[in-house]
């Protein structure tokens, strides 16, 4: 009764339920990097490391299933493509199950413009493209949630005749395209900080 209830407010209320949860997301995030959720326990510079390697592995397969989604969405096949977005959404949750710790009981890696083996190019605008990629990310990863959080809600709450008169082709279209996007550049960042180059480790 209790599910019924919130699946039909957030039915008639998409824009408010997907504000809400977007803002629980960022006061998660937010709270976690100001100190104030004193949820996560020490796991020092090796835990960061397999968190940064767990992340990678999550956001290359949401990329991955981001992109089947939307192609699969324009071959008409809509079972597949609310299948594949649902997963993506599930693996984006998983990532922020894993980042807060690092971020919160870890601490951050700051690149370095050090080479780790002798075939990796030191060119100066390296660094620069890093920090340009790492903006652009995490810019869109910001812009990205209420976007993909109302489409998704709008896709659980509708059926694919409702949603025809609704904005969720349009949303989902913007959301789908920032989203990949933002976890492609993020995983280029991983690999220049986490395996061509050197990196600083700062504790949290």
């Amino acid at each position: 009764m209790a599910t019924a209830t919130v699946q039909r407010r957030a039915k008639d209320r998409p824009l408010a339920a997907a504000l809400l949860l977007t803002a629980v997301g960022y006061g998660l995030v937010i709270g976690t990097f100001a100190g104030v959720v004193p949820l996560y326990p020490d796991i020092g510079e090796a835990g960061v490391d397999l968190l940064s390697h767990s992340i990678a592995v999550v956001n290359a397969v949401a990329t991955i299933s981001l992109a089947l989604g939307w192609y699969w969405i324009r071959k008409g096949e809509v079972g597949k493509h609310r299948t594949a977005m649902i997963l993506s959404f599930v693996l984006i949750v998983l990532f922020l199950l894993l980042y807060l710790p690092k971020v919160g009981g870890g601490g951050e890696k700051h690149f370095v413009l050090a080479s780790q083996y002798g075939w990796v190019p030191l060119v100066e605008w390296i660094g620069t493209a890093y920090i340009l990629m790492l903006a652009i990310h995490i810019v869109l990863s910001i812009l990205a949630v209420p976007l993909v959080v109302y489409a998704l809600v709008l896709g659980i709450t509708h059926t694919p005749t409702e949603l025809r008169e609704t904005r969720h082709a349009m949303v989902g279209r913007v959301a789908a395209g920032t989203w990949i996007l933002s976890l492609t550049l993020g995983v280029l960042t991983y690999v220049l900080l986490n395996h061509l180059y050197a990196a600083e480790f700062v504790p949290a």
